[in-house]
């Protein structure tokens, strides 16, 4: 079938060329009428038609769309905070003996993307998320995943919030990793 259709298609785009060589005879009857130009030829090859390499030109032509439809998905990447601004928000903290430790005191359940400057694996599954605010969260995954996959940051799609949710959105390593947040706290130094 398909050879049939590509014979057709070659003999098509022939025929014009081949037509235009032939000399064309039609005898007129004294019952027969001839109507148009007596030189045209059948099939209508004649003289006006259009080449067969304009039809092919016009088939590479773009098409015109009435319609279009644009969508678009926004991909943050969060990378691991500077060790020069971990250091400086280290620093500004007041100084105090070194009988000092940070203790977990819950957080909501949303972080706004756009306030997480770094981040840096930490024991266990946990990531250690810096933010414009000078705060430290801490983000607990999945039982599943390894903090030590999220070494080089992570991606997260944006969503319409804006917002980064515990058990709505998935971090996304840069070694593949997929991983869903179950709880965000907030690391407050208090001394022993």
């Amino acid at each position: 079938m398909k050879r049939l259709i590509a014979i057709l298609a070659l003999v098509a785009l022939l025929a014009p060329i081949f037509a235009a060589q032939v000399p064309v005879r039609v005898a007129a009857q004294d019952n027969v009428r001839l109507t148009g130009p007596q030189s045209s030829l059948p099939l209508g090859f004649g003289p006006s038609q259009t080449s067969p390499t304009t039809l092919l030109d016009g088939a590479h032509r773009a098409q015109e769309h009435n319609q279009v439809r644009i969508r678009q998905r926004v991909i943050v990447r969060v990378s691991p905070a500077p060790a020069r601004a971990r250091s400086q928000m280290m620093a500004e903290l007041p100084r105090r003996p070194m009988r000092q430790s940070f203790a977990e005191v819950d957080h909501d359940d949303c972080v706004e993307v756009d306030d997480i400057l770094g981040v840096q694996p930490a024991e266990g599954n946990r990531l250690l998320m810096f933010t414009r605010q000078r705060q430290i969260l801490s983000a607990r995954l999945g039982e599943t995943c390894v903090a030590r996959a999220f070494y080089a940051g992570f991606y997260v799609e944006r969503s319409d919030d804006g917002r980064l949710c515990v058990a709505r959105d998935l971090l996304q390593s840069r070694a593949g990793a997929s991983c869903e947040v179950t709880e965000f706290s907030r690391l407050v130094a208090v001394s022993q």
